[in-house]
């Protein structure tokens, strides 16, 4: 099955697939509003606007796996991305990244290795997946590398020009 056969809801629960997605590079991140890391939302958003005109898009996934650090409703989820980094990108279903909960989607991107080789569970909030338009992984980056780090938007650049 493609990712982009996958049942999933949006954050605002209307079910779906991620079939709208199909045809554009597309940058899966899972995410959280109570972590250190928090702040990359705002780096995710200048890849949107800078890379949206030409068939790209961020997807965000909150989970709250981590140290319970996404613990809020949909509703408070899409309330603080919007007012405090003013996202635009879609936003899906809190959903879990590991272990025997692992969403559909997560077991597919998770195995992809990083640059470092690391293949398998998420390690942290916003680890992140560059996907073709047909729906392979490209690239994985691992939660401390920024959205805007040269490595990220050169691969961007390069599935964008296909």
């Amino acid at each position: 099955m493609s990712l982009y056969e996958i049942p999933i809801d949006t954050l605002d629960g209307t079910p779906g697939r991620l079939a709208e997605q199909k045809g554009k590079v597309t940058l899966f991140v899972n995410v959280a509003s109570r972590c250190g890391l928090t702040p990359q939302y705002a780096g995710l958003q200048r890849l949107q606007e800078r890379y949206e005109d030409r068939g790209f898009s961020v997807l965000g996934f909150p989970c709250n796996q981590f140290l319970e650090q996404e613990p809020g409703t949909p509703q408070e989820i899409m309330a603080f991305a919007r007012a405090h980094y003013g996202i635009t990108f879609p936003l899906f279903e809190k959903l879990d990244v590991n272990g025997e909960g692992r969403h559909p989607i997560f077991a597919e991107l998770t195995e992809a290795a990083d640059a470092e080789g690391h293949t398998g569970d998420i390690r942290w909030n916003f680890e992140k997946f560059l996907v073709s338009p047909e729906g392979e992984v490209l690239a994985r980056f691992a939660p401390t590398v920024e959205p805007e780090a040269p490595e990220v938007v050169e691969a961007i650049e390069r599935a964008l020009a296909g």
